[in-house]
């Protein structure tokens, strides 16, 4: 069925289409990892480690075996499989790797750490399995905080890793810089932490594997951001050639950053299929995913500002701890999070002097992966925490200090060595605090009897990252380019494939919309494919908000170059010079000054692929056109200003949100109504950060938060409505003008929620600088108690 003809000013980029996604998703006919059955598929699940840090003395299946419906069982010995190795290119005093084995052999280093698979003839006899392992431990003291990680004496989670430290890089350092801070008129400091948290996508995470004799394929299908990632390591695990493995992914519901690394249990279990040569599949339950899966988000900051009697930002002097768990990820490795945090934390600000020290510290918890956001959310938290305390040392309107500070003159190029391209941080500031006073909530605000706060946060969202931004973190794979082909059939259709890939973010729709618009054919006509290593050249997957920057473009390039093709083979046909021939925007080619000559795209397609012989001289059969796109500079940056309103209650200390207003400026937007979503989505989990979510551990290791009990995410009644109003600054070096949106949500919503709690709590002298907030804490401080007297300025 053909797509309504929903279009702004005549073109498919910049309309809110109906999702080509949609039907089969709505009406439960998706195809996730869980809803795929093989014949003869076996069922695994994990033997996992009890204990967060020990040697492994011994793993005894024996009894695994013999459990009814068992049909083997492996430890690391059984396997041997090569181990997952994510390295920087770094000196050792910079940078330690670490080798994460698939199955943990000598060592164990957090609870929830494969020791064993289980493969069974289904999902319960595969648990019962698990119950019958045993493995005996040596237990060893487990470092539980990056705090006691850096302690003097501490156990090491790794014995290469001196200090727990598995990174320790200063990347900028301002001559002077002290010489700034002493003779500051005014120098403020935020001490900061932000709580470990889980990004829950609905769909755990999952794998069905089996080798096809006949292709000799090891066949993947998982639940999976960077398809083409891992078949490399699971080639490299298995001993295989890349070629013998496929990876796919269906229909994925979410990621969210915590699938664009590669996980052991997806390459264990393929390892088991190979082995046993019959489909498996591993579908992690909601215990193993709060325990066990990626984690992210612990960091510590320590950061100094210092300003001069106007409120203008002289100097920034930052130490970053990220507690990164037990191993690197793969493949962003251990510096993900910190060397985010160090490379843009004077974001929107001009800031004439900078000095941080980034460090990833190793603990024995699950480990580190990105999360929507990557540092973002926490260290634009922190300056943004310095904003607010500058402008009361000051007496200055917290307002207006951002206002002396924003980058206005574009492009700029700030002190940490990246230039931003032209956006609109004074305009979304001004904006959204104008919709706050004209909706009166300063008035409100002023009114005795409530407890209320306002809060902003200014930020900017670097999006697009190319091959030069990821090498300057020295990174040994590199990811930044995206390749995309576009072939027409003989019908005049269009098949589009892309390296990026879609878990929620529409691009079977956006990307098409993006192909519609360069060739001129009707929306319905252009099929996207992504998630395959067999059909798709090469791709680094979806994060990082790229996959329209870089992927669209890609795609736009190669629309392009066939429609350059199709000029050339018309133009032939038509007997004219092909510069007198233009796409007429209605899936045909046509002599520029006379519309009436025209072929139709079927027309085209006809001789190319069964009359070959009409063909030009020096062109082939076929039409199909295939180009990549990267960022030669730093990428392009959206940007947002976010403001909040809440009121606390005195009696239980609970904060309710009761006005949420986002500016947002991601470029041209392809789709607004799949923009706004990503903005109401990301706002949701910022939100969780600042009040709800938090993965804890008792002093033994072990993991506080295994269900929903215990690990509070917020419901709809928790997360208001979210009014959001567009700005647009085009890109000048991406198709159509776009910037990312996929996480500036994520990014501006703890600092906004947090400044509003604070100014809420401005009569008390209490300020609060550490997320999740706890009620426990809003309550003590309405209510005057003298615990948190240490808190007080």
């Amino acid at each position: 069925m053909s797509e309504p003809h929903f279009r702004r000013d005549g073109t498919w980029v910049g309309a809110s289409v109906p999702r080509r996604e949609d039907p089969r998703l709505l009406a439960g006919r998706g195809r996730f990892v869980d809803d795929i059955s093989l014949p003869g598929m076996l069922h695994a699940q994990f033997v996992r480690s009890t204990v967060a840090h020990g040697g492994v003395t011994s793993v005894d299946l024996s009894e695994v075996r013999e459990v009814p419906g068992v049909v083997a069982a492996f430890s690391a010995a059984d396997l041997d499989l090569g181990d997952i190795t994510a390295l920087l290119d770094r000196p050792p005093h910079e940078f330690v790797p670490t080798d994460m084995p698939v199955l943990a052999r000598d060592r164990v280093r957090f609870v929830g750490e494969p020791v064993a698979i289980v493969v069974a003839q289904d999902p319960y006899a595969a648990e019962d399995g698990v119950e019958a392992a045993v493995v005996e431990y040596e237990e060893l003291p487990p470092v539980v905080s990056d705090t006691a990680a850096l302690a003097e004496g501490a156990p090491l989670v790794h014995a290469e890793a001196h200090a727990n430290t598995l990174v320790d890089v200063s990347l900028f350092a301002t001559e002077g810089i002290d010489d700034v801070f002493a003779q500051a008129d005014c120098v403020v400091r935020v001490r900061t932490k932000t709580g470990r948290q889980n990004a829950l996508p609905l769909e755990t995470r999952g794998v069905v594997a089996d080798w096809d004799d006949r292709d000799e394929q090891l066949r993947v299908q998982t639940t999976t951001q960077v398809p083409h990632q891992v078949r490399t390591v699971l080639a490299r695990c298995v001993g295989l050639r890349e070629q013998q493995v496929r990876v796919t992914v269906p229909d994925m519901g979410g990621g969210f950053g915590q699938k664009c690394v590669v996980g052991r249990e997806e390459i264990a279990t393929a390892a088991v299929a190979l082995r046993l040569r019959r489909p498996v599949k591993w579908i992690e339950d909601r215990r193993d995913a709060l325990t066990a899966a990626f984690l992210a988000r612990e960091q510590r900051y320590d950061v100094r500002a210092a300003f001069d009697a106007e409120g203008h930002i002289l100097g920034l002097d930052a130490d970053v701890v990220c507690d990164m768990g037990a191993y690197s990820c793969y493949p962003f490795t251990a510096g993900i999070e910190p060397l985010m945090a160090s490379a843009e934390m004077p974001s929107v600000y001009k800031v004439p002097a900078y000095r941080v020290r980034g460090r990833a510290v190793t603990t024995n918890k699950a480990p580190t992966g990105p999360y929507r956001g990557v540092s973002r959310p926490q260290y634009v938290m922190v300056v943004e925490r310095l904003m607010e305390r500058a402008a009361r040392e000051l007496g200055i309107d917290p307002v207006e200090v951002r206002r002396r500070n924003l980058i206005t003159v574009f492009p700029y190029t700030g002190i940490n060595g990246i230039t931003y391209d032209p956006g609109s941080y004074r305009e979304s500031l001004d904006l959204c605090e104008h919709v706050l006073r004209d909706e009166g909530w300063y008035d409100v605000r002023a009114e005795q009897g409530r407890v209320i706060g306002i809060g902003y946060a200014c930020f900017s969202e670097r999006t697009g990252y190319g091959s030069g931004a990821f090498a300057q973190r020295r990174m040994q794979v590199v990811p930044g380019f995206d390749i995309s082909e576009v072939r027409m059939d003989t019908s005049g259709s269009l098949v589009v494939t892309t390296g990026t890939l879609s878990h929620g973010q529409s691009h079977e729709t956006t990307m098409a919309q993006i192909v519609a618009d360069r060739l001129g054919v009707d929306l319905s006509r252009v099929k996207i494919v992504q998630g395959d290593t067999d059909r798709v050249t090469y791709g680094f997957g979806s994060f990082a908000s790229r996959s329209i920057t870089i992927g669209g473009s890609a795609a736009a390039a190669a629309s392009v170059k066939l429609g350059d093709q199709l000029r050339e083979i018309a133009a032939h046909l038509l007997g004219v010079d092909v510069d007198a021939t233009e796409l007429d925007g209605a899936g045909g080619v046509r002599v520029r000054d006379d519309h009436g000559r025209r072929l139709s795209y079927e027309d085209i397609a006809d001789v190319a692929y069964l009359r070959a012989h009409l063909l030009p001289k020096g062109v082939g059969p076929g039409l199909s056109a295939t180009a990549s796109f990267d960022v030669g500079g730093d990428g392009t940056f959206s940007n947002a200003t976010h403001g909040v309103v809440v009121e606390l209650d005195p009696g239980t200390g609970g904060v309710e949100i009761l006005r949420y207003v986002c500016v947002e400026d991601c470029g041209v937007a392809i789709h607004p109504q799949v923009v706004e979503g990503q903005c109401r989505g990301g706002i949701a989990q910022g939100i969780a950060g600042a009040l709800f979510e938090q993965v804890t551990y008792d002093d033994a290791g072990q993991p506080q938060s295994p269900s929903f009990m215990e690990y509070k995410v917020p419901t709809a009644a928790e997360i208001p409505d979210v009014e959001i109003h567009h700005l647009e600054t085009p890109c000048a070096f991406t198709a159509n003008g776009a910037k990312g949106a996929g996480e500036g949500g994520t990014i501006g919503a703890p600092a906004a929620v947090l400044n509003a709690v604070n100014d809420a709590l401005r009569a008390t002298g209490v300020e609060l600088d550490d997320t999740p907030i706890a009620r426990e804490t809003v309550h003590a401080a309405l209510n005057g108690q003298p615990a948190l007297e240490d808190a007080r300025a």
